[in-house]
C-alpha cells in the first residue's frame, strides 16, 4: 500500500524518537520515499545524520540550509507529501498545532499539508491525561487529523500506563489499512486463476499448453493495488506476484486447480478465471516412463470438469464471475455462447488472430462483452494495462 507514496516523518522532541530511525527504515522498504523533518529539540535525542542515512535524504531541521544559505521550501514539502506522519508527536508540538503556532520548519509543513495527517503521540502518562491535551487531540481530530493512539506499558520517568508511543510496525500497519480502505476494491476477498495445466502422461510426459501466466498475474496484481485480498490459484509457471497481499496457491493438473477453486470461491467476492484450464486429461497415467516404440502411440482421453462452468453453477447472488474466451474463428458469436452458457458476469475476449495478443506475449488486446451483452473494443495495450481495464470494469460491476 506504501510503494510509491511520499511521507513526510515529523520527528520531536521525545524520547521515543530512537524509534523513528526503525519506522523510517520500514517506510523505506516498504517502498515509500521518505523525507524526515525534525523539530530541532528532536536533534538532542537522534541525531539528522541518522534519519539521513535511512531515509536516503537529508533531514531537514531549519527552515535555512546553512551552508548555501537557500531555504527549504515547507509549501512545496506540503504539496508533495501524499502523507505526513509525526511520530513522536511531542506534547509541545500537539498543543502548537492545535493553535496554530508556526515557529519551526515541521509545523510550517504540517500548516502548509494538503495531504492527509497522522499524529502519534508519545508522552508521560500524566501529561497525555492532562485536559489540556486531551483537548488538543480533540480539537486536532475535528480539523481532520487522524489520531495514532498511544500504547500502554514501562514509561521513561517509570511510570507504567499510556503515552507510548505506538511500535513502528504498528505504526506503518496503521498508514497501510489506512490508504487500503480508500481503494475501490477495499478487503474485497478475490480469487483469480493464472497460467496453464499440465496433465500426466507419465512420470516424465505430460499434456499442457503454451499459457505463461502472465495475464492472471497482471489481474491479480491490479486487484491487489486495489486493496483486494487475492488468492491466485496458478498452473506451473516462472511468473511471480509483485504485490505483497496476493495469496499464491500452487497447483499443476486441472483436477487440483479445480479443488483450490472450490474451496477458496464460496467467501470470494470476484472471481476471475484467466487460467488456460486443459479440456482433457489422460484416462491412465502409466506409473513408469513409457519407452518409445516404433509403432505409433495413441493416448485415451477423457473430459476434465468445466471449472468456470462449475462456479458458475455455484455462483451466489452479488458475486461476480469473469471468464476469458481464446478464440481463432467465430470469436463473438462463441464468446457470447460461453458467456450465456456459464453464467458469467462479463467475458474477456481475446483472438489469436490479432497480432500482439495470445500466450506469452506481453501485450494483449481484449474485447469485454458482459451479460447484458454490451461490448467494450480496447486497442492493443500492455498486459498491465489491459489488466488495469478488466479491473475497472469489476469495480463498476461492484459498485452497481
Amino acid at each position: 500500500m506504501l510503494e510509491g507514496k511520499n511521507i513526510v516523518l515529523g520527528v520531536c522532541g521525545s524520547i521515543a524518537a530512537y524509534k523513528s530511525a526503525l519506522l523510517v527504515r520500514l517506510l523505506v522498504k516498504a517502498g515509500a520515499h521518505v523525507q524526515v523533518v525534525m523539530t530541532p529539540d528532536a536533534t538532542n535525542f537522534i541525531t539528522p545524520l541518522t534519519l539521513s542515512t535511512l531515509s536516503k535524504n537529508p533531514a531537514l531541521v531549519n527552515y535555512f540550509k546553512p551552508d548555501t544559505g537557500e531555504w527549504n521550501n515547507h509549501v512545496e514539502l506540503g504539496i508533495w507529501a501524499d502523507m505526513l506522519i509525526i511520530a513522536p508527536a511531542s506534547a509541545n508540538t500537539l498543543a502548537k498545532m492545535a493553535n496554530g503556532l508556526c515557529d519551526n520548519l515541521l509545523l510550517a509543513v504540517y500548516l502548509s499539508a494538503k495531504c492527509p495527517v497522522y499524529f502519534a503521540p508519545a508522552m508521560d502518562l500524566d501529561m497525555w491525561l492532562h485536559p489540556a491535551t486531551r483537548n488538543n487531540v480533540s480539537k486536532l481530530q475535528s480539523f481532520g487529523n487522524t489520531l495514532i493512539a498511544p500504547g500502554n506499558g514501562e514509561l521513561a520517568s517509570g511510570l507504567y500506563g499510556e503515552g507510548r508511543l505506538a511500535e513502528p510496525d504498528e505504526i506503518v500497519d496503521y498508514l497501510s489499512s489506512a490508504l487500503k480502505k480508500k481503494l475501490l476494491l477495499a478487503n474485497q476477498k478475490v480469487v483469480v486463476t493464472a497460467g496453464p495445466t499440465y496433465e500426466a502422461i507419465d512420470p516424465v510426459r505430460f499434456i499442457g499448453n503454451h499459457s505463461s501466466g502472465k495475464m492472471g498475474f497482471a489481474i491479480a496484481d491490479e486487484l491487489a493495488t486495489m486493496g483486494a485480498d487475492v488468492i491466485l490459484i496458478t498452473g506451473p509457471t516462472a511468473q511471480v506476484s509483485k504485490q505483497y497481499n496476493v495469496k499464491r496457491i500452487d497447483v499443476t493438473s486441472a483436477a487440483e486447480m479445480l479443488t483450490a477453486c472450490e474451496h477458496n470461491f464460496k467467501d470470494a467476492k470476484v472471481c476471475v478465471m484467466s487460467a488456460a484450464v486443459a479440456d482433457y486429461t489422460p484416462t491412465h497415467v502409466a506409473q513408469q516412463k513409457i519407452k518409445k516404440q516404433d509403432t505409433g502411440f495413441n493416448i485415451e482421453l477423457k473430459k476434465t470438469t468445466d471449472i468456470l462452468k462449475f462456479l458458475g453453477e455455484q455462483k451466489a447472488e452479488g458475486q461476480l464471475l469473469v471468464g476469458f474466451a481464446l478464440e481463432t474463428n467465430d470469436e463473438e458469436e462463441n464468446a457470447i455462447n460461453k458467456l450465456k452458457r456459464k453464467n458469467l458476469d462479463f467475458i474477456v475476449l481475446n483472438s489469436l488472430n490479432d497480432a500482439g495478443a495470445g500466450f506469452k506475449s506481453d501485450t494483449n488486446k481484449i474485447t469485454i462483452i458482459d451479460r447484458n451483452l454490451q461490448k467494450t473494443v480496447f486497442e492493443l495495450k500492455s498486459k498491465d494495462a489491459v489488466a488495469h481495464d478488466i479491473c475497472l470494469k469489476i469495480a463498476q460491476l461492484l459498485k452497481e
